[in-house]
């Protein structure tokens, strides 16, 4: 078996992605009848047309869809390897990352990683935008470069992850309180009127599930989609919010949180990227930022768990 021309993945590459002869030679610094030549050999050595004629453009055929985006990675990672190592300079790195985080966690984690990073590289800067799905795309695209949240099937193969911290739900409600005195009990927890917290706009889940072997339902009264919503509804009203430990600890100051009398499991919080940023020396350098921030402050937050009855 005759040894590929790895050279060709580079054309490849420029091709599929500028869709045009006359683009990808200028892209590369080569004439146009080099590049026609180039088309030529990957058309005979994949055995595919790669790109045909529409009116006066090409478009790629199915097999070039098919390929435009694992060629993409395997020249990334080429590059990667074949790109010396250099030492990270913090003093003159300017940069911006855009971080994708779940509910709550730049109220809770956002002070503390600012600071750290302002204090080790003035020149960085952090962008938070909101996260409305699982959707990896924006990992993918380079939109987005970090995310945090539940690791679930709606992320890609691809995705690089590592755990932060274990959270967990608890209930809070306003000070003063009926649930702010005495042990909360399943039936008593039930009892009350609840807020349900659903991007999706669903009205039931875990905990709803939890209480039905006990022959307990919860009326929710209301569907909010994040967690601070439910949090500053049920600071001003007798309703119970129900939301995840450490994600909220800052929003919960001056309330009460009590652990839940339920069985509910609790979750995994990681961080999450895409590999053809794996090796570059600032992401890195961010990753153990937010291990080492998430890492201090998860120790220090807790819930009295006397509040629980069995």
């Amino acid at each position: 078996m005759s040894t590929p021309d790895l050279n060709l993945l580079v054309t490849l590459d420029v091709l599929l992605a500028e869709g045009s002869v006359a683009r990808a030679a200028k892209r590369l610094r080569l004439s146009p009848s080099a590049m026609s030549r180039a088309l030529a050999r990957l058309r005979e050595t994949t055995g595919d047309p790669l790109l045909v004629r529409a009116g006066r453009g090409l478009v790629p055929t199915p097999r070039a869809l098919e390929l435009r985006e694992q060629v993409s990675q395997l020249v990334q990672d080429a590059e990667a390897v074949l790109r010396p190592v250099e030492k990270l300079n913090l003093d003159q790195l300017v940069r911006t990352f855009t971080l994708r985080t779940s509910e709550g966690f730049v109220e809770s984690f956002g002070a503390q990683l600012i600071a750290r990073v302002g204090e080790q590289a003035p020149g960085v800067r952090l962008r938070f935008v909101q996260k409305p799905d699982k959707d990896s795309t924006p990992l993918r695209d380079g939109s987005v470069d970090l995310e945090t949240g539940v690791v679930g099937k709606d992320y890609g193969p691809e995705v690089r992850t590592q755990a932060l911290f274990r959270d967990r739900f608890i209930g809070v409600v306003r000070m003063g309180h009926p649930l702010s005195q005495g042990a909360i009990t399943p039936a008593r927890y039930a009892a009350g009127r609840h807020i349900y917290v659903s991007r999706r706009g669903l009205d039931k889940g875990p905990i709803d599930e939890a209480l039905k072997p006990l022959g307990l339902a919860r009326e929710v009264v209301t569907i909010v989609a994040g967690f601070s919503t439910a949090l500053a509804l049920a600071r001003a009203t007798d309703l119970i919010a129900s939301v995840p430990e450490r994600h909220t600890a800052n929003l919960r100051v001056g309330m009460h949180s009590f652990v839940l009398p339920l069985a509910i499991p609790t979750f995994t919080v990681s961080m999450l990227w895409h590999p053809r940023v794996d090796a570059d020396l600032a992401h890195r350098w961010l990753r153990g930022c937010l291990r080492e921030v998430c890492a201090q402050q998860c120790s220090d937050l807790s819930v009295d768990a006397s509040a629980v009855e069995d």
